[in-house]
């Protein structure tokens, strides 16, 4: 099967199939659109493109899959620096940009293709080996430079068709979401996946509550910014109660904003899991019970297990928190040019390293405590999950946002401390109210009054920068 088969052989001619913004059109006008592209690639290894939110980067990412190149999406906010890395660092021969409109950059010594809504084509290329390289997207870590990691057709392929087993995707859907698209969760689940499984694609632009009310769709995609904004906004999200099926990825989603959409949508977020190196591994069954604290069971052929500091295997028991490792179809096929943080990232068995801490159930379910170097806690002897405490915040109503995190301590080794986002509300009131619901050891020894909390562009708190500030 082809790598993008729905765009391959869809029939299809309504106009609005793939609309990014206000731009739409038909399945068989994309394919001759991306076969234009995939006629000025073909030979090339490793294309570049300008993964900024309109049609020609949609158009110009299914070009260079079409073409056999490994695609290599650059943010269209990346400052030079970061450009330049990527650029470098990856070997893109060439680098894909509009036709028309503004250009996000330079890019010395490179060939600029430009992307032309205006031209079409009828060739078929033929498919590439799964093994090839799909995309090599840029992480950020924490320390260093960003690394590139190869992501296979075969694994691209083998995470959308489990997300289709597990939300029951179908060429019926209507996706909507406003994610960027250079990253995982709005390249590949929200453009390439329509392409694959066949489901109309809507691209808000901006996601704003009112956009993705008025969009109509069955299945959205979201992250707790967006879904936190939309509680806050119940005509809108009331509007969204026609939907077949609601999905939060890419952190964690604050209980209370669950419940919340719960109570004005009548629908259940799902929720999964899933890493720029692993894709998506885990998730909730559209079909199944959905929990608000937890983010489901491994898709097919998805393997998990939970060790301790020193990889010794822990019980799913619901109890024990430990490092998250996987196996899988969906895995990365490793880091660009870095051998060694490729060793250092898996097991002498087989299997990666997440670094993210979870516990998982009797049952199977998991549920993400968060980073091992951050929200995992090491507090008097005790572990505690940051997220918990976050939870509990949040249940407050006079805290609007909230990160916790430990912070090194002579007596206790690390002092839980909490930065909030509130209405006034005193330090004192709010270790209280988490020792009120939650053991006492894990109430903020400190609660410190921020502004506002620092983002990534999906959404995520960089809690290190919290730290350092």
């Amino acid at each position: 099967m082809r790598l993008l088969s729905w765009l391959s052989e869809s029939v299809d001619e309504r106009p609005d199939a793939v609309q990014i913004n206000d731009r739409g059109v038909s399945w068989g006008e994309l394919r001759r659109l991306a076969a234009a592209v995939a006629d000025d690639l073909y030979g090339l290894d490793r294309v570049a493109v300008e993964a900024s939110t309109d049609l020609a980067t949609v158009v110009g990412v299914a070009g260079a899959l079409l073409a056999g190149a490994a695609v290599v999406p650059v943010p269209p906010d990346a400052g030079p620096r970061e450009r330049d890395h990527i650029l470098r660092d990856s070997g893109a021969e060439a680098v894909l940009v509009p036709a028309h409109g503004k250009r996000r950059g330079d890019h010395p010594g490179r060939p600029l293709i430009p992307v032309d809504l205006t031209r079409r084509a009828d060739s078929i290329r033929p498919e590439p080996d799964p093994a090839d390289p799909a995309l090599i997207l840029y992480t950020s870590g924490t320390t260093g430079a960003p690394k590139g990691v190869v992501l296979s057709r075969r694994a691209v392929a083998a995470c959308l068709d489990g997300l289709a087993d597990a939300w029951g995707w179908t060429p019926d859907d209507l996706l909507v979401h406003g994610l960027p698209l250079f990253h995982v969760h709005g390249l590949v689940l929200g453009v390439l996946g329509p392409l694959r499984l066949g489901s109309r694609l809507h691209h808000v632009g901006r996601p704003t509550p009112e956009r993705y009310a008025g969009a109509a769709g069955s299945l959205y995609f979201g992250v707790p910014t967006i879904w936190s904004r939309i509680a806050a906004a119940p005509a809108a999200a009331r509007a969204l109660r026609s939907a077949r099926l609601l999905v939060s990825g890419s952190a964690a989603l604050p209980t209370a904003v669950g419940t919340g959409l719960a109570a004005l949508t009548g629908r259940r977020l799902v929720q999964r899991y899933g890493m720029t190196e692993t894709l998506i591994t885990v998730s909730a069954r559209a079909d199944g019970p959905h929990r608000p604290d937890a983010v489901g069971l491994p898709l097919p052929g998805v393997r998990t297990r939970l060790v301790d500091d020193g990889d010794a295997p822990l019980p799913a028991d619901g109890e024990s928190m430990g490092e998250l490792q996987v196996r899988g179809p969906t895995l990365f096929d490793g880091y660009l040019r870095r051998p060694e943080a490729d060793a250092a990232s898996r097991t002498s068995d087989g299997w990666f390293r997440t670094g993210d801490v979870a516990t998982i159930g009797p049952d199977g379910w998991h549920r993400i405590v968060g980073r091992a170097g951050t929200d995992l806690i090491k507090s008097g002897g005790y572990r505690i999950g940051a997220g918990e405490v976050e939870d509990a915040l949040l249940a407050h109503p006079g805290v609007r946002e909230a990160a916790v995190v430990g912070i090194p301590d002579s007596d206790l080794g690390q002092q839980v401390t909490a930065y909030v986002v509130s209405d006034g509300v005193a330090e004192s009131e709010l270790i209280d109210f988490v020792a009120r619901q939650l053991s006492v050891h894990k109430r903020p020894r400190q609660v410190r009054r921020v502004d506002a909390l620092p983002r990534n562009a999906l959404g995520k708190v960089q809690k290190s920068r919290l730290t350092t500030e």
